[in-house]
């Protein structure tokens, strides 16, 4: 038998959500919404520490990865958020089944920073490329250490 208790099943289960977009810029600002949205019910009605920190970083992550599905791939997007292990879990599905570029940094260029903020503020980073499309996923502690220091990736 199973040493976990099967309310740790539910709440994997039903800590989750997936919002579906039609590609639009607007959509950035409704992804953020949702992400904050997520985050307040994880906190209110499940208990769940979530920083100030990871409030402002899966809002930012989200904002980042929407962005460029909105900009860079044809048709509709999907934003999925879940809880796992202490983080949040954020998955963009597009349409382009081009993987983006993770460009070095460099000051004197003028946009196209976002993979760089989301890779420097989250714990773990992965692309895919699926049967139609790719999958961006990426992970934000919702806690910060608890001698100060802000979750962030593990170098």
């Amino acid at each position: 038998m199973d040493d976990a208790a099967p309310s740790d099943y539910l709440l994997t289960d039903l800590i989750r959500t997936s919002v579906p977009y039609e590609g639009s810029s607007a959509n950035i600002a409704q992804a953020r919404d949702a992400s904050r949205t997520f985050l307040v019910h994880l906190q209110a009605d499940h208990g769940f520490p979530v920083s100030q920190r990871a409030m402002d970083m899966v809002q930012l992550v989200v904002s980042e990865l929407v962005t460029n599905a909105c900009k860079y791939a044809p048709g509709p997007c999907v934003l999925e958020l879940e809880l796992r292990s202490g983080r949040v879990e954020v998955t963009v599905w597009d349409s382009e089944p081009v993987l983006p570029e993770v460009r070095a940094p460099d000051p004197r260029r003028i946009g196209q920073h976002g993979l760089e903020i989301v890779l420097t503020v989250c714990q773990s980073f992965e692309m895919h490329r699926e049967p139609i499309g790719k999958r961006i996923h990426a992970a934000v502690t919702l806690a910060d250490d608890p001698a100060g220091a802000p979750a962030g990736q593990q170098l």
